[in-house]
């Protein structure tokens, strides 16, 4: 059986393939250098004082909003 080429499938395929192949211990490490190369989507600053953090549930709203597909 010939591997996939793990470089030329996008994100979601080769996830996939993981949750498939959950032994193949290359096709986790591809994935991984892939995440980790990606810039973040979004950049939040770290809090600077207590009422910063006063904001934290509506952040956290819209991530989990954004994550759903729900934005």
């Amino acid at each position: 059986m010939m591997k996939p080429d793990f470089k030329a499938m996008t994100r979601n395929e080769l996830l996939a393939y993981m949750l498939e192949n959950r032994e193949d211990d290359e096709a986790f490490y591809v994935f991984m250098d892939l995440v980790h190369t990606e810039p973040p989507t979004e950049i939040y600053p770290a809090p600077q004082s207590i009422d910063d953090l006063k904001h934290f549930p509506q952040l956290l709203e819209k991530f989990r909003r954004e994550r759903e597909g729900l934005s």
